[in-house]
């Protein structure tokens, strides 16, 4: 993991320095802004060193103080910029919209496959080819015309966002009480973007799900437990679906990095403040240190992932095992 996080650190520093112009190409067209100004804002930005300098300077930074740079935009440290009331909140959603698509699209593609070409069969089939179809930001978008048009929603409830203006300061608990207004309103704006992020995902799990128990329901051992007159549940569960669950827990290990990543346009349209969408910001704006954090703690996430994925796939097959 490590090697690769430093591989990675390399390429997307250098990916970065691809990108036509830098952080001050924008200021140069400002004709209120002297040449002297631009040259000193470069001085102290280091974007007058050479690259390699710059990178280690980073690196350097990182290894030895924790420091992840400063924000060229309004020289924020990076963590601030990124995370400061973003990370939990994000957090929160991936694993809400995780457990909203691994709870129901594991049961469901097992129940599909058991079921197979009955008229439940058609129709599990058909909504997660919907589901597969409909883009995850127009769902969104279907969400709050619901909420607006047809429920009616009104200013005491709200749509977008994550609350209404009312508790966005408010304290999350009173003492020891939790402030139960707050939290049913934050509750009442996250579900459309759980229902519209989970229902892709969703889908293409069921699918996947399916496909994998009906391959391992016609292999020989399957054939085999039956004719030995095993019930016909202790086949499915304890033979088929164990050996099924395997693409599922790999899937899961990819799947892990939307804890900080999120859907970036979902998010944009549902108004809710996520990691993703600061990182988005530091794109436009060309904001090198703020990227470089981006892109490292993104493949991060995605190597914890994969980690953790192995290690629930050797629990769950004994052939599997690391020496």
């Amino acid at each position: 993991m490590i090697p690769t996080l430093i591989l990675v650190s390399i390429i997307s520093f250098g990916i970065i320095q691809l990108i036509p112009g830098d952080y001050l190409s924008g200021r140069k067209l400002d004709p209120t802004i002297s040449r002297e100004t631009l040259e000193q804002q470069k001085e102290n930005l280091g974007l007058d060193k050479p690259l390699p300098i710059r990178y280690w300077k980073w690196v350097k930074g990182v290894i030895t103080r924790g420091d992840f740079g400063y924000s060229f935009s309004n020289y924020r440290p990076v963590r601030d910029v990124l995370f400061e009331g973003r990370i939990g909140f994000t957090i929160f959603l991936g694993i809400m919209s995780m457990l909203f698509t691994y709870l129901f699209s594991i049961p469901i593609g097992v129940y599909s496959a058991t079921h197979q070409y009955a008229p439940s069969d058609h129709i599990v089939t058909f909504f997660a080819f919907i589901g597969l179809s409909i883009p995850n930001f127009f769902l969104a978008l279907v969400l709050l015309y619901f909420m607006a048009a047809v429920l009616g929603v009104g200013p005491n409830l709200g749509i977008g966002g994550l609350f209404i203006e009312k508790y966005m300061g408010a304290p999350w608990f009173h003492g020891f009480v939790p402030n139960m207004p707050k939290i049913s309103n934050f509750f009442w704006h996250v579900w459309p973007y759980i229902l519209a992020v989970g229902t892709a995902s969703l889908a293409s799990v069921v699918r996947l799900m399916r496909g994998q128990m009906l391959e391992f329901m016609n292999r020989q051992f399957a054939k085999t437990a039956q004719a030995k007159g095993l019930k016909e549940s202790v086949v499915i569960y304890k033979h088929v679906f164990r050996n099924a669950i395997n693409p599922i827990i790999t899937n899961f290990g990819y799947a892990f990095r939307t804890l900080v990543s999120g859907s970036l346009i979902t998010a944009i349209v549902l108004g809710v403040p996520t990691v993703q969408r600061a990182y988005w910001t530091a794109l436009n704006q060309q904001d090198e240190q703020v990227i470089m954090v981006g892109l490292t703690f993104f493949a991060l996430m995605l190597l914890v992932g994969n980690l953790f994925a192995d290690f629930l796939l050797a629990w769950n097959d004994p052939r599997i095992r690391y020496d």
